[in-house]
Formats: C-alpha cells, sequence, structure tokens
C-alpha cells in the first residue's frame, strides 16, 4: 500500500539518512513531501520550507529534526493531522510524543530505513 510521507528534516545531501530514506521511500512506491529549511526540490520532487506549505493528506511524518529544532514546528506538525509520527534515531522526546499521543497520533520511535527493509513501515 503505498502512503503519504513528510520527511522533516529532508537533504539533498547522499549521505545523510534522510536522503537514504527519500530513496527508499520512493523506489517502494511511496509520495514523499520533502521538508527542509531551504525548501529545495530534492530527487526531482519538489521542495517545502515549512509543513504548512503541504496541502495534501500526509500518513506519516518522518523525522530527521532533534527535539530541539522540532519543538517550534510541532503545532504545523499537528494541524497536518498525520496518522503517526516515525522518531528515527536523534530525533526522540518523551514529551512530543506525548503531546502528539494525546491528540490521537500514533508516534513511534524507530527508523524508517529498518521499517522499510523489514516490511514494517506500512
Amino acid at each position: 500500500m503505498a502512503l503519504s510521507v513528510a520527511i522533516i528534516g529532508a537533504s539533498h545531501k547522499p549521505q545523510r539518512y534522510a536522503y537514504k530514506a527519500q530513496v527508499m521511500l520512493m523506489d517502494n512506491g511511496h509520495t514523499v513531501y520533502p521538508v527542509s529549511g531551504n525548501g529545495r526540490e530534492i530527487l526531482h520532487v519538489p521542495g517545502y520550507r515549512s509543513v504548512s506549505e503541504i496541502n495534501r493528506p500526509v500518513d506519516t511524518v518522518t523525522l530527521y529534526l532533534n527535539a530541539q529544532r522540532h519543538e517550534p514546528i510541532k503545532q504545523e506538525l499537528l494541524a497536518l493531522k498525520p496518522r503517526r509520527i516515525i522518531f528515527n534515531p536523534g530525533t526522540e522526546s518523551s514529551d512530543l510524543q506525548s503531546y502528539y499521543n494525546a491528540e490521537g497520533i500514533e508516534t513511534l520511535e524507530a527508523c524508517t530505513l529498518v521499517m522499510i527493509q523489514t516490511g514494517m513501515f506500512e
């Protein structure tokens, strides 16, 4: 099943995990919305400067921002109304996870790359 996925902290650098996740998500048929500070196109996919620019339904958010950089955008993420938010290694925050859980959004501490490789992403 193809999902729509916002990549928060997307990167155009091939060595970054966010970039690798975008490649794997696209290779597995998912629609991606890369969000980064510069809003640049990544892998021929239009980029977004902020979560609030995404005007399509998003099933999953995968985070590549640490908690300090994530905190200022938590309202935007809540307004996006994703089904789940994946906190990749280095992005964990029990406070932010509790915040989203209280609003009915599933949160996972997991690695998007591993989830895709093991068939656990969907």
